[in-house]
């Protein structure tokens, strides 16, 4: 006897269809980032969670972020989250339903920057245009 699933029951959860990688990654995104807050550390005040990447296997996971300290303010705030590393990866096993937490690497978001820069060079170009 064979089963056939019907595509309108996958259907019905009415959002869109994420592979559990992106699902994950933007899950984990939410949890770090709601833990920031609640760490309450002043040197994070300025820090934004941008991005995710948890490799395959679950082992590790790139925590990108930026903060409005620049590219000058990123080796204190990988050392100040570093501090708070284990308490977030405790907030992580706690909020997620995974069989192992990933370890977290926290680097500055370089595509945020180099957006940054390009819209600098544009509008220095429109500028002398004028």
């Amino acid at each position: 006897m064979t089963t056939r699933r019907s595509h309108s029951a996958n259907s019905r959860s009415g959002g869109p269809k994420y592979p559990r990688s992106a699902r994950l990654n933007e899950t984990l995104r939410a949890v770090i980032a709601d833990e920031l807050v609640l760490i309450d550390d002043e040197r994070l005040e300025l820090v934004t969670i941008t991005a995710i990447d948890v490799d395959n296997e679950l082992n590790r996971a790139n925590v990108f972020f930026d903060s409005l300290a620049g590219e000058h303010g990123d080796d204190e705030i990988i050392a100040v989250l570093e501090e708070h590393r284990r308490r977030i990866q405790s907030s992580i096993n706690r909020q997620i339903r995974a069989k192992k937490t990933p370890v977290l690497d926290f680097r500055p978001d370089q595509v945020i920057r180099s957006a940054e820069r390009i819209d600098d060079i544009l509008r220095a170009d429109r500028e002398q245009a004028e």
